[in-house]
């Protein structure tokens, strides 16, 4: 049976942990699975890329298979012709499809109709590959993530919102520090609650999202997409920067982690960002090995 990865929610518990342990295996040159040899995914961008374009086929091409890289002049789904169409075809075509766009009704449709895995890259709602790749970034440095407190800054968006679906799957802390006016999705936070397995935690206050926190956790205020609010998103978040001062409320040996693109002086200042505390190179790479992980548990 075909499965896709949309959201981290697709995945159990213990699914998730095999994707963590084949990633752990592949880091370190223990294994080297070839999945896709002899087969071709096609990577579909409708947004820019650095880390999920490259990793992905880099990734791929270490599995054995090939990438096609299709942007939105080649593929305009809905709107050319239909996405049915389009997931009918590829699938006569290609053995997975990785989407990166805007609208994540649309990749649902995608996934819906083509008969070949599906991976959701990144879309407006939903960054699932990014946040279990963090997840698996703090395991490498604490040893778990359960029973720790993870503080996320700044806007409600697609991260935001794959960590409010990873606290249901993980039991920790997770408290977001935002402004009124970008908090997340409602949806996925009050599902997130209802699960009771983390603690949620919503504040306006960024000295107690972080006071005590094992993880700070920032992104940039206006995602791609949405860079004619960054002026507004910027006055309304302007307190949640993640600097030395609100850095010195979380523990000594806390983990400061960005997803990156960094408007460095913005979301997070230079001091911080390059500063003992941070893992956020360890976070770009680590796309690559847990994406490797993804792909091989979807053929398997």
């Amino acid at each position: 049976m075909k499965r896709d990865f949309l959201a981290i929610t697709d995945f159990t518990t213990e699914g998730i942990k095999e994707v963590f342990q084949l990633a752990e295996e592949m880091k370190k040159k223990k294994i080297f699975p070839k999945p896709l040899e002899g087969k071709t995914v096609a990577c579909i961008f409708h947004k820019p890329s650095l880390r999920t374009r490259i990793s992905f086929e880099v990734g791929i091409g270490q599995l054995g298979g090939k990438s096609l890289y299709i942007t939105e002049k080649e593929i305009e789904l809905g709107k050319r012709e239909s996405i049915y169409d389009t997931a009918k075809v590829l699938s006569r075509y290609v053995d997975m499809i990785m989407i990166r766009t805007f609208n994540h009704k649309d990749v649902q449709e995608l996934a819906k109709h083509s008969s070949v895995p599906v991976i959701n890259g990144l879309t407006d709602l939903l960054h699932p590959c990014q946040v279990l790749s963090d997840i698996f970034s703090v395991i490498e440095k604490k040893g778990k993530i359960e029973n720790l407190t993870v503080s996320y800054l700044g806007d409600g968006n697609n991260v935001c919102n794959s960590w409010l679906n990873a606290s249901t799957r993980f039991s920790f802390e997770l408290r977001i520090g935002t402004a009124r006016g970008t908090e997340p999705g409602k949806d996925i936070f009050e599902n997130a609650q209802k699960t009771k397995l983390s603690k949620i935690v919503l504040t306006y206050d960024p000295n107690e999202a972080v006071k005590d926190a094992d993880v700070v956790y920032t992104d940039v205020w206006a995602s791609m997409g949405q860079k004619d609010l960054a002026e507004e998103k910027g006055k309304l978040l302007k307190d949640f920067q993640v600097n030395k001062k609100l850095l010195s409320l979380a523990k000594k040996d806390c983990l400061v982690m960005h997803c990156l693109p960094a408007e460095r002086g913005r979301e997070i200042t230079d001091e911080v960002m390059d500063g003992p505390n941070s893992i956020v190179f360890d976070q770009a790479e680590n796309r690559l090995h847990v994406q490797k992980g993804i792909m091989v548990k979807l053929l398997s």
